[in-house]
């Protein structure tokens, strides 16, 4: 078998069997796809032909390309589940991805709104119905560090204003509840009040214009649009609002498994990014605070 064949026969299971999303299976087939080139230039037809040191080679030239080390890391997954299918098909002997590390990723570090930024970003103008929606979509995800995709999926009645309380289902369709805030839970009625008098087939919390769910673009443009009309220095994206809640969460608390629970991370180590913001506006505080900390000490005369 080609390794083409061999790739279409792994992707045919991913989507069958493992059932991956689109996106994920979108991503395997270019990742995949650049590997079949690689060995196309080096004489290597078959799964079978490939060993460690081809894999080593193929990483080598992604980074000579410019491939940043997510990049490569993520190629490299997608290599090490596809000649793990390979192996289980009795195709191959050993899995040559199997162990290959990819390049040292830097850490980078979530971009945030300071306090001040978020109050200016949600306090804008207008009382149209468009205002409504949009004012209650920014504080739903700054009053409960919501994923573009829990936002944007939540219906009318998945939101309990009564007791301040929303519900969404997030990564890997784990549902957690958490709370909304006073001034979230005043715009959510403001804008239901409106919401209710649409006619609409759709259950969506967020209409578009056209009466149906509003999409994760439409938000993405709203929020930008929102930010350039008051002015901010940043572009606004829903995953700043989330990590501006996290980092004031903590900054605020110091609770890091509390955090941990409300941003439905599974892995504390995820949540531990916001210390390192914290411990970056606490040595922000000091050196602009402490009367020695910036001052360099005068030379023996």
């Amino acid at each position: 078998m080609t390794l083409d064949s061999a790739v279409d026969q792994f992707l045919d299971y991913a989507a069958t069997a493992r059932r991956l999303s689109p996106h994920t299976l979108a991503g395997y087939r270019r990742d995949l796809t650049a590997f079949v080139e690689f060995c196309s230039e080096h004489g290597l037809q078959r799964s079978g032909d490939c060993d460690a040191g081809h894999i080593r080679q193929f990483v080598s030239k992604r980074r000579q390309q410019g491939a940043s080390a997510t990049t490569i890391s993520r190629q490299l997954s997608a290599l090490r589940s596809f000649f793990q299918y390979q192996l289980r098909q009795g195709h191959i002997k050993a899995n040559p991805a199997q162990g290959i590390s990819a390049p040292k990723r830097g850490r980078r570090l979530p971009g945030t709104l300071d306090v001040d930024q978020v109050k200016h970003a949600l306090e804008f103008a207008g009382d149209r119905p468009i205002d409504l929606r949009d004012r209650a979509i920014m504080e739903l995800f700054y009053s409960s560090g919501l994923r573009l995709a829990e936002l944007a999926s939540l219906d009318r009645y998945g939101v309990d204003l009564k007791e301040g309380l929303v519900t969404v289902t997030g990564k890997g369709n784990k549902r957690r509840t958490v709370p909304v805030g006073k001034m979230a839970v005043k715009a959510l009625q403001q804008w239901l009040r409106h919401r209710d008098t649409m006619t609409s087939d759709d259950d969506a919390l967020f209409l578009n214009n056209r009466g149906g769910r509003l999409g994760h673009r439409g938000i993405q443009a709203r929020l930008s649009y929102r930010a350039k009309q008051q002015g901010l220095p940043q572009h606004l994206h829903p995953h700043k609002l989330r990590h501006s809640f996290a980092s004031h969460m903590l900054e605020s608390s110091g609770d890091l498994r509390a955090v941990q629970e409300l941003l439905g991370h599974a892995n504390l180590a995820t949540t531990q990014i916001y210390t390192h913001l914290d411990f970056q506006h606490l040595a922000q505080v000091y050196d602009r605070s402490h009367p020695r900390a910036n001052r360099k000490p005068r030379k023996p005369e």
